[in-house]
């Protein structure tokens, strides 16, 4: 059985979501609680819960999700500037859905990698 999750419902469009990109391996829609003036989510469409869950099968699909980034980065004007891309793992690396997800931020300066 596939864990349903917000995700899972936002691929099928069942939950409204700012959709930017999507193709038959990924989605990409902007983050509703954003934490630069560009944060998008690029999720693969198939559900894998953790980075520690993918397998050799996974490639083209984490392969889609860089070249779908660099693609919207460009898209958004903040390329050239420079960006951030960002994947949790479980609890510790704060990762608060279990489907995994890629956050590109950027359109301003993404601060330190790990303060504190």
């Amino acid at each position: 059985m596939i864990e349903e999750t917000i995700f899972s419902k936002i691929i099928r469009r069942e939950l409204p979501a700012d959709i930017v990109y999507q193709d038959e391996l990924v989605t990409a829609f902007r983050d509703i609680q954003p934490r630069r003036p560009t944060h998008v989510l690029i999720i693969p469409n198939t559900h894998i819960p953790t980075m520690d869950d993918v397998t050799t099968a996974d490639e083209p699909v984490l392969g889609r999700m860089l070249s779908v980034a660099a693609s919207i980065a460009r898209d958004e004007g903040i390329a050239d500037d420079g960006y951030r891309l960002m994947i949790n793992c479980r609890e510790h690396g704060r990762q608060e859905v279990m489907h995994i997800h890629m956050h590109l931020v950027g359109g301003a300066d993404v601060g330190p990698m790990i303060s504190g």
